[in-house]
């Protein structure tokens, strides 16, 4: 008899880009877990198809152990742990380190805390990986969002400093994508803005992301890096 495979925890799974990874993976058959931090029709969307779906707010320790807890009490073992939850907080004058303190905790305390104490459940696969996704703006940073890049390129930080931890138990690697979808409310103006800054000039939509978490899962000799999925804006 066929053991049952290791469920995919993905956080920040209820709408784009991890909505997109989340459906794709229950399309091959393999089990999800995910994060959500608001119900939103993806979140029944995954539940319907069978997904597990956990509410966690990453903005505080307390309530990244809470939903670690959790966790642990509907899996005992882990495939992988792609880390997706994202928040972009405005850095308004007086009020900086608010918005520096919440992205601070949700783009690197909780990979950082769910990756220690989740070590265990993912050592129960063979393979297992982690796949951290950060952001390609760190590589030139940002004059309006500082905080938002600085947490983001301390997400890359983890990305190696857990794959020389893990190894060779545990591939640790990330993906930084440039713009891969624009919002609804997005004029024609600020798209043609945005889409001039890449050598490709397109909006590929998510699936360049989920094409990226798959080579990393399905590479057995690759960790300890970032792949960087951004239509050739480096080169622009």
């Amino acid at each position: 008899m066929t053991a049952p495979l290791a469920p995919i925890l993905i956080t920040g799974a209820a709408q784009r880009v991890g909505l997109h990874c989340a459906e794709r993976l229950l399309d091959a058959g393999q089990p999800v877990i995910f994060s959500y931090r608001s119900e939103r029709p993806g979140v029944h969307a995954l539940r319907e198809r069978g997904a597990t779906g956990l509410f966690a707010d990453f903005s505080s320790e307390a309530g990244i152990l809470a939903f670690i807890t959790e966790l642990k009490t509907h899996t005992d073992c882990l495939r992988a742990i792609i880390h997706n939850a994202s928040t972009w907080a405005a850095e308004t004058p007086g009020d900086e380190s608010r918005a520096f303190t919440d992205m601070f905790s949700v783009h690197m305390l909780a990979p950082y805390l769910i990756n220690l104490h989740c070590s265990t459940l993912l050592q129960r696969s063979t393979p297992a990986d982690i796949v951290h996704i950060s952001d390609d703006a760190v590589r030139k940073g940002s004059r309006q969002h500082i905080a938002y890049c600085a947490t983001k390129a301390g997400l890359d930080s983890l990305t190696l400093s857990f794959a020389a931890q893990f190894a060779p138990l545990i591939k640790v690697n990330g993906i930084a994508p440039a713009m891969v979808m624009f919002n609804e409310g997005d004029d024609a103006a600020y798209r043609d803005k945005v889409l001039a800054k890449s050598a490709l000039g397109i909006e590929p939509g998510p699936d360049v992301i989920y094409q990226g978490v798959r080579y990393l899962l399905d590479n057995p000799y690759v960790t300890g890096t970032t792949l960087t999925v951004n239509g050739g804006r480096h080169i622009k």
